[in-house]
């Protein structure tokens, strides 16, 4: 099978870097690669020029429109019979491609979604905040570990479909407000078959401070709720697992002054919440560090997440 991997960026050249160094490293080599410029003002160009020798890659520049155009712009430039989108902060294993190839085939998908993970080489703060996003405790790694891999909605970060289904159906309909989900929905819609696989991880390189990543989340629940006016059914009962958790806390601080029974189990219940994140970061990353990071970052997630989620809501039934 032969890919077009395809890579929207905006301001991050050392980034994209890492990832096309990647690329050259894959077991696999039936590839050609495609880096949009959406518009940046420190561009990518002179890096992809170190790279025309060992990969097939085209860079183009647009102004900037977002990534999700960004990458329809690739895809109308791309050559494979496969498209995989990347976002320019990951980092692949050199199977990536190989694995990919071999499920792809063996499982006869239309497309895919893959997880993240975080390196050893990796900073406490970037392996604190990959957990945050993908464990058990923080409802990220519900959707992860499911049973049921055609339930899962790829993410832009890591998914990939057919030359077939960009054709049938078309590429993302809004720049970044969740429209990698609302793609994935699409796309099951139209009868294609699209499921995680767990075997095509990329390294997730995040680069945020604590407020960006306190933002994104934020975010991340706004999206969601844009994602509902394409698709209603887009909000399910997990996506509210984050604002009951806002609401507990909310009850818990506000009971301390005319509930002591209800203030003594909510605070016994977030403290072996505290404890469960804190051990499981700690021995996943063998780091404290980790670990207490790791607590302050669910925190930002859950909190974020789920006020984002609860204002969009809010704010869609006010104003339509």
């Amino acid at each position: 099978m032969f890919f077009s991997v395809i890579i929207p960026v905006y301001n991050r050249p050392k980034d994209l870097k890492e990832l096309l160094q990647s690329l050259t490293r894959q077991a696999y080599k039936n590839f050609e690669v495609i880096v949009i410029e959406d518009g940046s003002q420190h561009t990518a160009e002179s890096v992809c020029g170190k790279f025309y020798q060992e990969l097939q890659l085209t860079y183009k520049f647009q102004e900037n429109q977002g990534q999700g155009f960004a990458r329809n712009h690739g895809m109308k430039l791309a050559t494979g019979e496969f498209f995989i989108i990347l976002d320019s902060d990951v980092i692949l294993p050199p199977e990536y491609l190989d694995n990919l190839n071999r499920i792809l085939t063996k499982r006869k998908l239309d497309a895919f979604g893959g997880p993240d993970a975080a390196s050893e080489d990796f900073s406490n703060m970037q392996k604190a905040m990959d957990f945050a996003m993908t464990s058990f405790w923080t409802t990220g790694g519900i959707r992860g570990k499911m049973k049921d891999k055609s339930n899962y909605q790829a993410r832009g970060f890591n998914m990939g479909f057919s030359r077939h289904v960009f054709e049938k159906i078309g590429g993302f309909i809004d720049p970044n407000r969740g429209e990698d989900i609302e793609l994935s929905m699409r796309i099951k819609k139209a009868g294609f078959k699209l499921e995680l696989i767990p075997e095509a991880f990329v390294y997730h390189k995040r680069k945020n401070t604590w407020s960006s990543f306190a933002r994104q989340a934020y975010s991340f629940g706004q999206n969601r709720v844009n994602v509902s006016r394409f698709h209603p059914e887009a909000i399910q009962s997990v996506h509210f697992l984050p604002t009951f958790f806002l609401a507990y806390l909310l009850l818990g601080i506000l009971s301390l002054g005319f509930n002591l029974t209800f203030a003594w189990l909510f605070w016994l219940g977030l403290f072996v919440w505290t404890l469960l994140v804190f051990i499981s970061a700690s021995w996943l990353h063998r780091s404290i560090l980790v670990g207490f990071l790791a607590l302050i970052c669910s925190f930002t997630q859950l909190v974020g997440y789920g006020s984002g989620l609860l204002i969009g809501l809010i704010s869609k039934k006010r104003f339509g």
